[in-house]
């Protein structure tokens, strides 16, 4: 008999409280310090403190910017400001902090579904504002002696800008890895994709406008601001078409339930865990995105049978039918114009798990364990839904994919406190909780 694992504490919570009480204490500090020695360069805090909580009302929904900056116009004026100023490390944070706060006053008021906390967003800003300010101060106020500035001064920035986005990277995916439980490698590398497509933008505009404002003054402002808000307003066009996309694939999904070949939700259910378990598995990007798309139109070769399968069970049919469905599925999807590694997991759908990508394997378990646990609603059904998932993994289903589906159930609301109670209470002291 295997020998129960011990249960060890998640340190999610705990890293989540040091980051916060450590952006909390800096941001502290530096506006006690402010407001006792006062202001320098009143006229410039002011401007800059206006610019920074413009951008983060502009703010764009967390859900449509997945891993980059929602706010890059906010983003590029704190930069500017940090790389610029002539005040103390403290008046960069302390008015960096509550310009970052004001802005985010209407979004607390009217919080959005998908948005992060504002305390997590807060904590990164400040984090990243100050590692800024502390190593860019001797370049922004030099010593009386200090040659004036060349190749060597723009290539120090640089490096402190890079230095700064991979501890951002760092600090997001610690948070992230608190928030949600996935693994800290996978968030890592998001945040780093992240930081290298939408932080060249701003880092770049930041340190643009910083340069311009120290050379003309703060009339620079507002005309490098213009670029910015082009490149906000191209983001959001492409967020928005992005979104209309996926509300088309998901629409051109329910056929299957239109039509009573499968429950309805079925499909939506089946992408849900399935994007759950590709995030365990370190899936991240477009990745993910072929495997929603895969996902939601799994389905979509049963409109091609002559008679429904009943429950839309697709794991009930022959070896030739499953695989003839999965070949018209793939078929239609070549036809929606998706990217063709969708149609290939469809398609592959039907073959043994290791002649198939790995999207398909997630997308066969999600869709077995669906179709077993709606049998008979409840812990019980979960339970015996992921055994029979475990003694599949012979042929049928992956192992480390049948693993991974079972640290999701037991991690999310719906599946830890049902699955853990069945196991107490009908398996007996001996079955043993994998994760």
């Amino acid at each position: 008999m295997t020998p129960r694992r011990r249960a060890v504490p998640h340190p999610g919570p705990a890293l989540r409280a040091a980051v916060y009480a450590a952006a909390a204490l800096l941001a502290s500090v530096s506006l006690g310090d402010t407001l006792w020695h006062g202001f320098a360069d009143r006229e410039g805090a002011f401007v800059f403190f206006a610019f920074i909580a413009f951008g983060e009302l502009l703010r764009l929904p967390d859900r449509l910017c997945e891993e980059r900056d929602p706010s890059p116009v906010g983003a590029a004026g704190a930069l500017a400001y940090a790389l610029l100023a002539p005040a103390s490390v403290a008046q960069v944070v302390a008015v960096v902090a509550a310009a970052t706060l004001a802005g985010r006053i209407p979004h607390i008021a009217r919080p959005r579904p998908g948005d992060r906390t504002t305390g997590e967003h807060l904590a990164r800003r400040v984090l990243a504002v100050g590692f800024i300010a502390v190593c860019c101060r001797p370049l922004a106020a030099p010593a009386p002696d200090a040659p004036g500035p060349g190749p060597a001064h723009v290539l120090l920035v640089i490096a402190v800008l890079l230095l700064s986005a991979l501890c951002d990277s760092v600090v997001g995916a610690v948070l992230g890895h608190s928030r949600t439980g996935r693994a800290f490698g996978p968030l890592l590398r998001e945040e780093l994709r992240g930081t290298t497509r939408m932080s060249s933008v701003t880092g770049s505009s930041g340190t643009v406008i910083a340069f311009a404002v120290d050379t003309v003054g703060l009339y620079a402002l507002p005309v490098f601001c213009v670029p910015l808000l082009l490149v906000h307003l191209a983001f959001r066009r492409y967020a928005a078409v992005r979104a209309t996309y996926r509300q088309t694939i998901a629409s051109l999904a329910r056929a299957t339930e239109v039509a009573g070949y499968t429950p309805q939700g079925h499909a939506h259910r089946v992408a849900a865990l399935s994007l759950a378990v590709g995030r365990d598995m370190g899936m991240t990007g477009s990745d993910l995105t072929v495997l929603e798309y895969a996902a939601l139109m799994h389905d979509i070769g049963q409109l091609a049978l002559v008679d429904p399968v009943p429950d839309g069970a697709t794991a009930r049919l022959s070896a030739a039918e499953q695989r003839r469905t999965a070949l018209l599925g793939g078929a239609v999807v070549r036809q929606t114009g998706v990217d063709p590694r969708v149609a290939a997991v469809v398609e592959s759908l039907a073959e043994p798990w290791t002649r198939q990508p790995p999207a398909a394997r997630i997308v066969r378990a999600a869709n077995a364990y669906e179709e077993m646990a709606q049998r008979a609603p409840g812990a019980g059904a979960r339970l015996r839904a992921l055994e029979e998932l475990r003694l599949g993994t012979a042929g049928t289903y992956a192992p480390d994919v049948v693993e991974s589906l079972a640290r999701v159930l037991l991690r999310g609301p719906a599946g830890a406190s049902a699955v853990r109670a069945t196991a107490r209470s009908e398996a007996g002291p001996g079955w043993v909780t994998h994760g």
